[in-house]
């Protein structure tokens, strides 16, 4: 264990603090939308709502996310990944608070969209972070660490619900999800900003003022010229500040985009209804676990998903990133009937960390790969659509779990997300291979 993390001590302070920043951000994101699950059965019967229309609250968290990840991505290009940050953290934080104030269903769909869009741009500001401050030979391991805090966070949102819900309720489980905001303060005074995006901002004023300089001289030439001055005067040189076309890497982002879809149509369908699977009545589709057990199965499951998220980049330095995205992927797929099936409370806590490990540590693969597919002026970006058009597209998986549940069950539901896995997986057998590369 001392060798897999030397690469923390050998990294130096600014690589440090731009990881913990990126995975505690990423790991109360984690937790604030995780909440909303840990609460479903409590707010299915206070709103007397359906699993459709529970599942349905869900997905408007989800499309929010896509227009929070590319306007956060925008804003992380132009304004820097570290102010676009603090500000994405700041937005979750308050609307996940917001949520507990929410009287009835259009209350609490407000709140969880604008909670959305705080989520969407915490990814990819922070993917971007790590990405561009840590060196090549780490960069697969820290954004495997910082990928692993939504496993903290999920298992957080468990351990909150199981302390507060039955005492205090289900609106100061949200309450609690204001916490965050804090992070903000330290982030603003102890971080420092991306350098390649310090750089390239450099380089920018370097060519604006050049620019200027050669307006400057040929306009004095030609006041100078006096007679000559009826002569047309030359079009001066001036450098063009480099930007980026998108044509180049459209096919990547195409590819990149519905393969995340595929993966987070199949996860989000999965893990917003594992709590209500083993909460709810077997008359339900459920298990009949109480809050506190159910939380309980919920937070060893973290211990799975938080060892596959780690392992990931340690995997894909040996085996290539492709290979080992695909295989996650695929044995994820695998484990899901197998979990779905299982009655025992003993298999399912045996089960449920297996499923978390390979369900949901292929993340980390799509933070490495989309990192080195794409170049620093539109890192931010397209990392951020990416995921989060991601999202969008795969807003449709709660509800539609929900659905098939109302008349078959969430056991038999669960095959679905089984089968975005595996279109995930053939999808990202069409990228290239992009370990080694160094960033652009």
């Amino acid at each position: 264990m001392a060798n897999a993390l030397s690469f923390l001590r050998q990294a130096n302070e600014a690589e440090r603090r731009s990881l913990v920043a990126s995975t505690l951000g990423w790991m109360l994101d984690g937790m604030d939308v995780t909440l909303y699950a840990m609460v479903l059965p409590k707010l299915m019967r206070e709103f007397q709502l359906s699993t459709a229309q529970a599942g349905f609250l869900a997905s408007i968290t989800l499309i929010a996310s896509a227009v929070g990840g590319i306007l956060f991505g925008i804003l992380a290009d132009r304004r820097g990944r570290r102010f676009a940050l603090i500000t994405s953290i700041s937005v979750y934080s308050v609307f996940t608070a917001a949520c507990g104030l929410s009287h009835g269903m259009a209350e609490l769909a407000i709140y969880r969209a604008l909670l959305g869009l705080g989520m969407g741009g915490e990814w990819a500001t922070g993917a971007a972070l790590v990405a561009e401050t840590w060196k090549s030979e780490s960069r697969g391991k820290a954004l495997g660490l910082m990928q692993s805090g939504f496993a903290v966070g999920y298992a957080l949102a468990a351990l909150i619900a199981a302390l507060v819900l039955p005492r205090w309720g289900w609106r100061n489980v949200f309450f609690v999800g204001l916490l965050p905001a804090l992070l903000t303060l330290w982030i603003a005074r102890a971080v420092e900003e991306s350098p390649m995006w310090m750089q390239r901002q450099k380089r920018i004023l370097e060519l604006g003022f050049e620019i200027r300089r050669t307006a400057s001289s040929v306009s004095a030439a030609s006041s100078n010229s006096g007679a000559v001055a009826l002569t047309p005067n030359p079009e001066p040189q001036i450098p063009n500040v480099p930007r980026t076309p998108l044509g180049p890497y459209a096919k990547s982002i195409v590819v990149t985009l519905l393969m995340n879809s595929a993966a987070l149509f199949g996860w989000w369908g999965l893990f917003t209804w594992i709590p209500s699977f083993l909460a709810l009545p077997a008359a339900q589709g459920g298990r009949g676990f109480t809050i506190t057990a159910s939380s309980a199965w919920i937070f060893v499951m973290q211990s799975g998903m938080w060892l596959g998220y780690v392992s990931f980049g340690y995997a894909s330095d040996f085996f290539g990133r492709k290979k080992t995205y695909v295989g996650y992927l695929l044995i994820g797929a695998a484990m899901v009937p197998l979990y779905a099936g299982a009655r025992d409370a003993r298999a399912l806590l045996v089960l449920g960390p297996l499923l978390a490990f390979f369900g949901t540590g292929h993340f980390t693969g799509f933070g490495i790969i989309t990192a080195e597919l794409f170049p620093t002026s539109i890192r931010a970006f397209a990392m951020g659509l990416t995921y989060n058009f991601g999202r969008a597209l795969s807003a449709a998986a709660p509800w539609a779990i929900g659905i098939v549940a109302r008349t078959r069950g969430l056991g038999p539901a669960f095959w679905v997300s089984a089968c975005a896995f595996v279109i995930a997986a053939a999808l990202a057998t069409a990228l290239p291979e992009a370990q080694g590369r160094g960033l652009q």
